[in-house]
């Protein structure tokens, strides 16, 4: 019996390490909270994404305190599993989950959301092998809390409300005992709509398809 009923997400860590090939995991409740802590820690400043890419990716680095940089070119717009947050090593990697998929050096932010290849309904993961991140990210999805019980723990920093629960860990460890060791990235039905097209990001910068340089 498993008295501390957190010990099944660590199981469930464990299983996506060895997985991915990943050092480290850290599970949280989305692959948007996952792109948020992950830009929080680097406190990003300009990042550049495709403007066609789903709504939450930007709104996850602004709320972390970066501006964003919507890449209208082609070539960009036309990803496939996985993308950089340039200029940093972030990659969204909502579409990707094979084996042996982490990218060394990097902060890549996984989803299992309905919709993804392992579908627990919500939730998301960070893969890194640095380990002073790792050890920030698992307090900060968890309140700043430490492994221990809260009122014999203390609290050095504010984190957030963004861990994933032994329940959607259960269901993803479960469905991981037979899953595909290859599975090939997820494409985005009809494409993504041009993030440019929304009211809320007009005044942003802009990377225009002909002349390649940045225009408000």
């Amino acid at each position: 019996m498993i008295n501390n009923p957190y010990k099944i997400v660590k199981m469930f860590e464990e299983e996506i390490s060895v997985y991915t090939g990943s050092p480290y995991v850290v599970t949280v409740d989305s692959c948007t909270n996952a792109l948020f802590l992950i830009c929080k820690y680097l406190n990003v400043k300009e990042v550049t994404i495709p403007s066609q890419t789903y709504l939450s990716v930007p709104q996850s680095i602004i709320h972390s305190g970066g501006e964003v940089i919507f890449d209208k070119r082609s070539k960009t717009n036309h990803w496939k599993g996985v993308y950089q947050l340039k200029p940093y090593p972030i990659y969204d990697a909502a579409k990707r989950f094979t084996s042996n998929m982490y990218i060394p050096g990097s902060f890549m932010a996984l989803s299992f959301h309905i919709k993804k290849q392992l579908p627990i309904w919500k939730g998301g993961a960070i893969l890194c092998d640095d380990k002073k991140s790792y050890e920030w990210f698992k307090k900060a999805r968890y309140e700043g809390r430490s492994e221990k019980y809260y009122k014999e723990d203390d609290i050095t920093f504010l984190g957030w409300n963004m861990y994933m629960t032994p329940q959607q860990a259960a269901h993803g460890l479960a469905m991981m005992q037979n899953y595909p060791e290859h599975k090939e990235d997820l494409t985005e039905v009809n494409g993504y709509r041009d993030l440019t097209e929304f009211t809320v990001f007009k005044n942003n910068k802009v990377i225009n398809e002909q002349e390649y340089t940045i225009q408000n």
